[in-house]
């Protein structure tokens, strides 16, 4: 199978409690739960991506913390892959691209968070480098952001993003939808 699941960010900070409560996480994890369970089923490969903050005065994902840890509902097995990154890019100083490679990934099913920032980030590099992506877009989180005097609310940066990628770098489903088109 050429397929691999990646599961970016789905950290406890991100949670209920955490230190960025992102809006709709609870509901995005369940998605990928389902997910993460149906790629566990086939045997099909899986990679959590864990986001460790290194920059200087970083406010979550903090090294030692439990807010860094993956959420417990999506907890890695031991025979998956967890990969720690440091930047939005999940590519970025990661190794990724060659375990990918070295596995004969061509396509990645794409969930996790934050919208905005590391799907995003993590998707547009991975079609770069010669990926086809899907990004299950119900099993992806984000939060309000401002721009200037202006709060967009999460639903609407969440919606601008899913429809950029879109436009030229993913398929963009439902959980569901994506699940059920499996052969």
């Amino acid at each position: 199978m050429n397929r691999a699941l990646l599961l970016v960010d789905l950290q406890n900070d991100y949670f209920p409690g955490g230190k960025m409560e992102l809006v709709g996480i609870t509901e995005a994890a369940a998605q990928a739960q389902v997910l993460l369970a149906e790629f566990r089923r086939r045997g099909w490969p899986t990679y959590h991506l864990q986001h460790v903050a290194i920059r200087k005065g970083a406010p979550f994902f903090l090294p030692g913390t439990p807010g860094v840890e993956i959420q417990a509902s999506i907890a890695p097995l031991p025979s998956e892959t967890v990969i720690e990154k440091h930047f939005p890019n999940s590519f970025r100083d990661t190794g990724l691209r060659e375990i990918l490679e070295a596995a004969g990934i061509k396509e990645l099913v794409i969930c996790g968070a934050m919208s905005h920032m590391c799907i995003d980030a993590t998707t547009r590099a991975a079609v770069d480098l010669g990926f086809t992506c899907t990004v299950i877009h119900d099993a992806c989180a984000s939060l309000d952001l401002s721009f200037g005097d202006t709060v967009i609310p999460a639903q609407q940066v969440h919606g601008a993003f899913m429809a950029a990628l879109g436009m030229w770098y993913a398929r963009i489903v439902a959980r569901k939808d994506f699940l059920s088109g499996l052969s």
